[in-house]
């Protein structure tokens, strides 16, 4: 990992057209501007784990979900 020390104004370029600018800085918060072509997908990370931990437990039916869906299936009642 590449560690920067930015001030406020400052960029990093990344490739030929990604550009990263520190916009303000306020105490630990650290707000950040990113320029990049709509090609390039850009989400906060915290969100990836997010939707990755709801994909997972989506895919993952419970025990009582797949047992339901099985009476359900033969055409038994609960």
């Amino acid at each position: 990992m590449l560690v920067l020390s930015r001030k406020v104004g400052e960029s990093v370029v990344i490739g030929d057209d990604v550009t990263v600018t520190i916009l303000e800085v306020r105490g630990d918060i650290v707000r950040v501007g990113i320029d990049a072509p709509r090609s390039v997908t850009v989400h906060r990370a915290e969100l990836l784990e997010q939707l990755e931990t709801s994909n997972r437990e989506a895919a993952s039916p419970s025990e009582d979900a797949v047992a339901n869906l099985s009476k359900a299936l033969r055409g038994e009642a609960d």
